[in-house]
This record gives structure tokens, C-alpha cells and sequence, in this order.
């Protein structure tokens, strides 16, 4: 599918955690369908940068001060805010201490630094955002928050902290959804399959890729998302990126469709 540049003329959207990854892709997407995109990331190599449709704001969305100096950036040059994705996570750093990957160990034998920064840089800051972007939205009537989870939300997958996160994001997604659906604000939970993201790509002799996505895909879905005049019918609930794809009839980059994961493949 190609995308129409015209799609989101108008529309804002802020991609949280957007530098890199899958974040960078969704950014990518939504700028590409015409809209205006602020991406923030604690990478970003200058405090605030502009290019074309595409700003950049420098933010360690563990650090308050700065989550409020970056809306209050963006609420001095928009009105509001049409598009919330809520892609930060800083659950995957330093997977490897002293010559150890520690990702796979019993949760007795995990760093509890993990746990905080699945939390502080993951769950907090979703919420954070979506406190910022809400306000906004409510007062317009209309908006998409996007929360990216994981199917370890629903079965253990690598270790506690990380499910346990991953179920507080869902969890979060529904509550907000019942809050919000009565301002025409629609809240989902959007689960990508294998990404083919840089951390991803530097461990590919190691994966099986024919099933991957590229991180386009998941932008893709979510311009599909925003486009949606009957959104709210999936607000509160938990989507597959391949899913939407054959119900919105897009695919990836290089035009295929790649297969969606269902609970009993992860």
C-alpha cells in the first residue's frame, strides 16, 4: 500500500521514545500521511530539531523537568495534540553485566534496576504522556492514544518484570479507555511481532527473520488507527499489528503481509 501524503493534513502526533526502533518507524509513517510529528528520545543529538514534517525534542522521560519543558514545547506551537504514541522503554538496557546475560535469569536472581527502568522509562512514562496528551485531546473531543505492548502482558515471556509490565501497560490501556471513551477519545494496546529494529537486526544470525516486520509496519497501523472514523470500537482493547493490516489492507515496506502471532506462537 502506499501511503497517501495527505491522509493526517493538519493532524499532530507525538511519538514518546521515537529516535530509534520501532518509535522511529511509527514517526516515519505518520509523517509520511501528512502529519505533524514531534518524536521525543533521550538520543536525540540536539535539544530540539526540525526536520520537514518530523521535530525532535531531547527527553529522558524519567527526568519530569524535562517531559514538561518538551510539551510545553509542543503546546507552544500546536493547539492540540490528534495522535499519542507511547513507544519509550527503557526495559532493555544493559541486558548483558560483567559478561553475563542476565535477561533469561529466575526473577530472584534479577537486578532490580530492571525493574525500575520497565517502569520509570516504560509504564510511568505512558502515563506521564498520556496525562499531557489527554487533556488536550479531551478538550477537543477526539484523539488516539497508542500504547506499544507485548504479548508477554498475556504469557511469560523472558522474565517477570518484563510481563509484568507489559500487564500494567494493558491494563492501563483499558482503564484510560473507559475514562476517556465518553470525550471521543479512543486508548489501544498495539502488539508488533518481530521487529527488525537496529538491536534486532545486530543479533539476525542468531533469529529467525521470515516472519519479521519491518518498523514501518507498526507506523503503518497506527496512521490506519488514526484514520479510523470508528476508532473507538477498538479503544480499550489489545491489537495486532499483521491483524490490522489485513483488515486495513496495508503492508509492509517491501509489500508483503506478514503472519499474525496469535498467544499460542510467542
Amino acid at each position: 500500500m502506499d501511503i497517501d501524503s495527505t491522509r493526517l493534513n493538519g493532524r499532530v502526533a507525538v511519538v514518546t521514545g521515537g529516535t530509534h526502533g520501532v518509535g522511529r518507524g511509527i514517526a516515519h509513517e505518520l509523517a509520511a500521511a501528512g502529519a505533524l510529528v514531534f518524536v521525543t528520545g533521550r538520543s536525540a543529538p540536539e535539544l530540539v530539531t526540525t526536520d520537514g514534517h518530523v521535530t525532535t525534542l531531547r527527553c529522558d522521560h524519567r527526568h519530569d523537568a524535562e517531559v514538561a519543558t518538551a510539551f510545553e514545547h509542543i503546546r507552544a506551537r500546536v493547539e492540540t495534540i490528534d495522535v499519542l504514541v507511547n513507544g519509550v522503554w527503557g526495559g532493555y538496557d544493559h541486558m548483558i553485566e560483567d559478561g553475563v546475560f542476565t535477561w533469561p535469569a529466575p526473577f530472584w536472581d534479577q537486578p532490580l534496576w530492571r525493574w525500575d527502568a520497565m517502569f520509570a522509562a516504560g509504564v510511568r512514562a505512558h502515563y506521564q504522556a498520556s496525562q499531557a496528551a489527554a487533556k488536550m485531546m479531551v478538550a477537543q473531543r477526539r484523539g488516539l492514544i497508542v500504547n506499544l505492548s507485548h504479548w508477554a502482558a498475556q504469557k511469560r515471556i523472558g522474565n517477570v518484570a518484563y510481563g509484568v509490565a507489559k500487564a500494567a501497560t494493558d491494563k492501563m490501556t483499558s482503564d484510560m479507555a473507559d475514562e476517556l471513551r465518553a470525550h471521543g477519545v479512543a486508548a489501544v494496546s498495539l502488539y508488533p511481532g518481530l521487529v527488525r529494529t537496529e538491536k534486532v537486526m545486530a543479533a539476525a544470525q542468531w533469529l529467525d527473520l521470515s516472519n519479521s516486520e519491518s518498523p514501518e509496519f507498526t507506523g503503518r497501523a497506527v496512521v490506519a488507527l488514526a484514520t479510523d472514523p470508528d476508532v473507538l470500537r477498538h479503544s480499550g482493547h489489545v491489537r495486532v499489528v499483521a491483524d490490522l493490516a489485513r483488515e486495513y489492507r496495508f503492508t509492509d515496506v517491501d509489500g508483503t503481509t506478514p503472519r499474525a502471532l496469535t498467544l499460542a506462537d510467542v
